[in-house]
């Protein structure tokens, strides 16, 4: 969707060196790296530049390496993918994609998003399937935690969870089994590679969804996790699945309207957002998914 030489690292991230952190990524070797330096000095040249004059190493590679640095943490492909390829900015985020995903991170974090006030909670809503609730979810919680926000998402799709499914997740425990006091705070998943970021998948489907989050532990879980976390994304069913999405929103106090091109009725659309701020909830911005490309003009 569009929107070996062993070295252990005993410096901060941000003064170790690019050749000492693509060594560690296993991208250089000590003999590359020396030819490297050697060049470097020669022609009074930055490391980077002399490895990609050299063929060593590409322009991703050192953008990598800078990101290290400088805790900006992100994935590169591989054929052992620590999260599915639709978290594109866990993997891409010097993309056009990833830069609009920030500008809606800004505008939530300037709209909302405020821990003196107990606004850390958001649920991402939508009122039909297949609208995107989950890529976006995904995707604006590795965007916030590479802000260097504590990011908690949770699943609470117990209907048709996917969040499991993006971040690679087992889900024999998670939300549902935390509803019902089946499992504990072990549910929630720190993910390492994506530092700042952790995942609360939707659980085991069970055969009572809205019966569980109308449970006291689901406001008891909101209110623990608002005193852990800087920002907690939501993931819901569609509206058309149920009230679980609107149940969650008048808990969180406040929601991303989520739509798609060719997908989602207008009509739907509005009769959500009228019933969600009829309820109370601040609806503090509306994405509109698979925007289609302009065409250049003739």
């Amino acid at each position: 969707m569009r929107m070996s030489v062993a070295t252990v690292p005993t410096l901060p991230r941000a003064n170790r060196t690019i050749g000492a952190i693509l060594m560690d990524a296993g991208l250089l070797s000590a003999e590359d790296a020396e030819q490297i330096l050697r060049l470097q000095r020669q022609n009074n040249l930055r490391f980077g530049e002399a490895a990609i004059r050299l063929g060593l190493l590409t322009e991703a590679d050192i953008q990598y390496a800078l990101a290290r640095q400088f805790d900006y943490a992100y994935l590169r492909m591989s054929e052992h993918k620590a999260v599915s390829e639709e978290v594109i900015a866990a993997y891409q985020p010097f993309s056009a994609t990833v830069e609009r995903l920030r500008a809606v991170r800004s505008q939530l974090m300037l709209r909302w998003f405020d821990k003196a006030e107990h606004r850390q909670t958001m649920a991402i809503v939508g009122p039909s399937r297949n609208d995107g609730r989950s890529y976006l979810a995904a995707n604006l919680a590795v965007v916030f935690a590479q802000l260097g926000e504590r990011t908690l998402l949770i699943d609470a799709d117990m209907r048709q969870p996917r969040q499991h499914e993006l971040f690679m997740l087992q889900n024999k425990v998670g939300l549902s089994t935390l509803l019902a006091h089946r499992s504990r705070e072990e549910a929630i998943v720190r993910i390492t590679d994506l530092v700042g970021l952790s995942v609360l998948p939707a659980g085991p489907v069970p055969p009572n969804p809205s019966e569980l989050l109308n449970r006291p532990a689901f406001d008891e879980l909101i209110s623990h996790v608002r005193s852990s976390y800087d920002v907690v994304l939501i993931d819901t069913p569609s509206l058309s699945s149920g009230e679980d999405a609107a149940m969650i929103a008048v808990r969180t106090g406040a929601v991303l309207a989520v739509a798609r091109t060719k997908q989602t009725r207008v009509a739907a659309f509005d009769d959500m957002v009228v019933g969600l701020t009829n309820a109370g909830v601040a609806v503090v911005g509306t994405v509109l998914n698979d925007v289609p490309l302009k065409k250049p003009a003739k």
